[in-house]
């Protein structure tokens, strides 16, 4: 389901920065919470998840990061008018692209004839409320019930340069998929070459070099008799990769009804994207975003409760 809720506008073009020296040993949200004492818990949470704070030059997002003494800590304070959006949140935003947590649920892009919000539609007004002729771009997209970070340029230099060079660009990019049955592997390598049919529907290959080549590893987190957990990560990022690859292996992801699913145990599809690291297309800073698991994800492994 998509949540509605408020989220600041932070427009670059308005902002300053603070510089912080570390004297002793310390994790980042704690050094956060001492020298912004004056703010809350969670608002200072929200600083650092938003990419506001820098270490030595490097964006830093996770909270136990260490941090040692000598470090310089940077806060970039953003200001600019509230918008509101529905089913994502903004993770990071500077003068050339925005990072996103999309909801399941919520459109990457609509085409020409539909007229669906979509994330696309949302951020091209919030990116226009600071000027009307700012632009966002479709770097990369997410399927719509596919939750978890994604990306968008605001120029088209910037889409251009991502999407040419997205294999040397990204250096993560990693999902969670819960799949039905039990994966007896600890970890794998599926390789095959996709296609797609004329109902849109993509499916592999079994003559090597017959369509496009797709590259999935995956690791086992939990799995008991009716589920599995997996850690995802992409070598290559083709159309419905993870959803053919999980069918070939006979574990089709939860909820997945086009490609065999029989289970809809968390009343959605069970993939999030949660991790996406690059190389800032501008800066070469690398930039790291991580979104938690959805909570439904673990839902099959607890145990019910004793009586």
């Amino acid at each position: 389901m998509i949540k509605k809720g408020r989220k600041k506008r932070r427009g670059s073009s308005q902002s300053k920065t603070t510089h912080l020296t570390v004297k002793e040993p310390s994790e980042l949200l704690n050094f956060l919470l001492e020298h912004l004492s004056n703010r809350s818990r969670n608002s200072v949470k929200s600083i650092l998840s938003r990419g506001q704070v820098s270490v030595n030059g490097q964006v830093i997002t996770k909270h136990n990061f260490p941090l040692e003494p000598e470090h310089q800590v940077s806060i970039e304070w953003r200001k600019g008018p509230n918008i509101e959006l529905t089913g994502l949140a903004i993770l990071y935003e500077d003068n050339d692209i925005i990072v996103i947590e999309k909801e399941s649920g919520l459109l990457s892009m609509a085409s020409s004839k539909e007229k669906e919000l979509t994330a696309y539609s949302q951020l091209m007004a919030h990116v226009r409320s600071s000027h009307p002729e700012n632009r966002v771009f479709i770097v990369h997209r997410l399927d719509r019930d596919t939750s978890g970070v994604m990306m968008f340029a605001k120029s088209q230099k910037i889409q251009q340069h991502l999407q040419n060079t997205w294999r040397e660009s990204v250096l993560e990019r990693t999902y969670v998929a819960l799949v039905e049955g039990e994966v007896k592997k600890d970890k794998d390598t599926i390789i095959s070459w996709l296609k797609e049919t004329k109902t849109l529907m993509m499916y592999s290959s079994r003559k090597p070099n017959d369509g496009q080549k797709a590259v999935t590893h995956y690791k086992r987190m939990q799995s008991n008799r009716h589920f599995s957990l997996l850690e995802v990560k992409l070598e290559t990022g083709r159309k419905n990769q993870i959803r053919v690859h999980m069918k070939d292996i006979g574990h089709p992801v939860v909820g997945d009804k086009k490609y065999g699913s029989k289970s809809n145990a968390i009343g959605r599809l069970g993939l999030h994207a949660r991790v996406l690291a690059f190389r800032h297309p501008a800066t070469g800073k690398t930039l790291r975003f991580e979104a938690k698991v959805p909570k439904p994800f673990r839902k099959p492994f607890k145990e019910p409760k004793k009586r």
